[in-house]
């Protein structure tokens, strides 16, 4: 047999399909994408804590992720949501993923999965343990789709569909959500619940329902992508004043915040990035 005609699988870097959201999915859904591994595996991708509650619908071999460590044997998880997480998440894959994922923000996915955000936190929830018979379909009609172009159309229209069916966040919430996002993490949460009318106790229950997280940890994870932005837009930061354009006390904490979110040192995490 001649080799030449039956070539090996040639491994690299996976295919991406970015979807750029409706403007009337603006402050709802980020993004959606399609994500296809073509045999280069992948071992302790590390994503840092970020604002974006996923939506991850698998079609192939699962990825291994665990919160805050190695991802073990046991942590292989295909399709799921994953609520907010105050750390970094560690990935691993065999090199033979296939995903659509959906980016909602912590407002979009309160009225996506009708349910308290307070209960994905800190977790990956499978889309059986949701109970939630219609993406259960949407499932099966995307691993019947062969087409990456025509799967992240079901998507969106199913998103659509379900976002301005749902139910809205608390409107006092998503005021204070908005304007600690806005703020890059700088607004005062006793601030926010003085212009609310409530106590800061009531209103870090109120957000922890709606949100997942305390408005402080949100604070703090604002403040840590706004500085994550910022590093990016040199090719060498000088960490003291990314530190102090951002509201940090000093170059020490924003590398404990660092840390704390993305599991490196701020020039680590700019290495393994690059």
């Amino acid at each position: 047999m001649d080799a030449a005609a039956h070539p090996e699988p040639q491994s690299g870097p996976p295919d991406w399909l970015r979807r750029a959201v409706r403007p009337q999915l603006a402050g709802l859904v980020d993004d959606i994408v399609f994500y296809r591994e073509t045999g280069l595996p992948m071992v302790g991708q590390v994503e840092a804590a970020s604002l974006v509650v996923p939506l991850v619908i698998s079609f192939a071999a699962p990825f291994s992720i665990a919160l805050g460590r190695t991802p073990h044997r046991g942590d292989a998880i295909a399709s799921f949501a994953a609520g907010l997480y105050a750390g970094p998440v560690v990935m691993d894959s065999p090199g033979t993923a296939e995903c659509v994922q959906v980016n909602f923000t912590p407002l979009g996915a309160a009225r996506f999965f009708g349910l308290p955000l307070s209960e994905l936190a800190d977790a990956m929830v499978t889309l059986d343990d949701l109970g939630d018979r219609a993406l259960r379909g949407l499932r099966e009609r995307l691993g019947d789709e062969p087409d990456a172009g025509r799967r992240l159309d079901l998507v969106e229209a199913f998103v659509v569909r379900r976002v301005f069916s749902g139910r809205p966040c608390d409107p006092e919430i998503a005021w204070a959500y908005r304007r600690i996002v806005a703020s890059s993490g700088r607004v005062r949460i006793a601030g926010l619940a003085e212009e609310i009318g409530c106590s800061r106790r009531h209103l870090f229950s109120r957000f922890r329902r709606d949100v997942g997280l305390a408005p402080k940890t949100v604070a703090r994870m604002a403040r840590f992508q706004g500085a994550l932005a910022w590093s990016t837009r040199v090719a060498a930061p000088d960490w003291a004043d990314v530190a102090a354009a951002c509201g940090y006390a000093d170059q020490a904490h924003l590398t404990r915040e660092f840390t704390a979110f993305a599991g490196s040192s701020p020039a680590a995490w700019l290495r393994r990035a690059a």
